[in-house]
C-alpha cells in the first residue's frame, strides 16, 4: 500500500500501529460512545483513516478535529493558490488539477464546520456529494462531445483528404485533355496546311493546263483564220 499523497484536508501526524495496537483498537460503535470522541468519530466517517505499509509497519492517520483560526483560513487560501500554480492548473475550463484541488479545499471546509457544528457538517457533505455527482456527469458529457467532436475532426479530415485526392485527380486528368487538346490542334494544323498547300499545287497546274489550253487554242484559231483568208483570196 503506497504512501497517501498531499492533500489540503488537515490531517494528524501518521501513527505507527503494531499487532497490540491493532487487537486493542475499538470497534467503531465503542468509539462513538467514548467520551470525547463524537467528533472524531464523525469526521473517521466522513474522512475514513488513512492506512499505508511501510515495509512491515502498519502505519494509520486520521483526519485532524483541531479547532481551526483564523491563520488556518488563511494558510489554507495560500496552499490552495501554491498547489495551482504548482500543477499547472488551467485558469479556465474543465481542468482535473484544478477540480481535485477544490474539492480538496471544499473537504477542508467541512472538515473545519463540522468540528463547530456536526449537523451544518452533514449538511456540506451532501451538497459536496451533489456537486460531485453533477461534476461527474458534466464531465462524462464534456468527455463525450470532444470524442464526438474529435471522430468529425477525424472524419473531416478523410473527407478532405479524399477531396484533396479528387481534386489532384481531376486536375491531372485536365492537363492530360489539354494536353490531347494540344496534339490534336498541331495535327489538324499541319492537316490543314497539307491540304493548302496541295490545294494551291493543283490550282496551280490547273491553270497551267488551262495556260497551255488556252495558248493552243489561240494557236488554232489564228491557224484557222489564216487558212479561210487564204481560200478567200483564191476564190476571189
Amino acid at each position: 500500500m503506497a504512501t497517501p499523497s498531499e492533500t489540503l484536508v488537515k490531517y494528524d501526524p501518521p501513527v505507527l500501529v503494531n499487532k497490540t495496537d491493532m487487537k486493542s483498537r475499538k470497534p467503531t460503535s465503542e468509539a462513538a460512545n467514548a467520551p470525547g470522541q463524537g467528533i472524531q468519530e464523525i469526521l473517521n466517517r466522513i474522512f475514513p483513516p488513512r492506512e499505508w505499509m511501510e515495509g512491515n509497519q502498519l502505519w494509520v492517520q486520521q483526519v485532524s478535529s483541531a479547532p481551526f483560526t483564523r491563520a488556518d483560513i488563511i494558510q489554507l487560501e495560500e496552499l490552495l493558490d501554491r498547489r495551482l500554480q504548482q500543477s499547472q492548473a488551467r485558469g479556465t475550463g474543465i481542468c482535473p488539477q484544478r477540480t481535485a484541488l477544490s474539492f480538496q479545499c471544499f473537504d477542508e471546509l467541512i472538515r473545519q464546520v463540522t468540528i463547530e457544528c456536526a449537523e451544518r457538517g452533514a449538511l456540506l457533505l451532501m451538497v459536496r456529494d451533489q456537486i460531485q455527482m453533477t461534476f461527474g456527469v458534466y464531465q462524462a458529457l464534456n468527455e463525450g462531445s470532444m470524442a464526438f467532436g474529435t471522430r468529425k475532426a477525424l472524419q473531416a479530415e478523410l473527407g478532405k483528404a479524399d477531396e484533396e485526392k479528387t481534386i489532384s485527380d481531376l486536375e491531372e486528368e485536365n492537363r492530360d485533355l489539354k494536353k490531347q487538346l494540344s496534339d490534336l490542334t498541331a495535327d489538324n494544323e499541319t492537316i490543314e496546311k497539307r491540304e493548302n498547300e496541295q490545294q494551291r499545287m493543283e490550282n496551280e497546274k490547273h491553270a497551267e493546263k488551262i495556260q497551255v489550253l488556252t495558248k493552243a487554242n489561240e494557236q488554232f484559231k489564228n491557224k484557222l483564220e489564216g487558212i479561210i483568208a487564204a481560200k478567200t483570196q483564191n476564190i476571189s
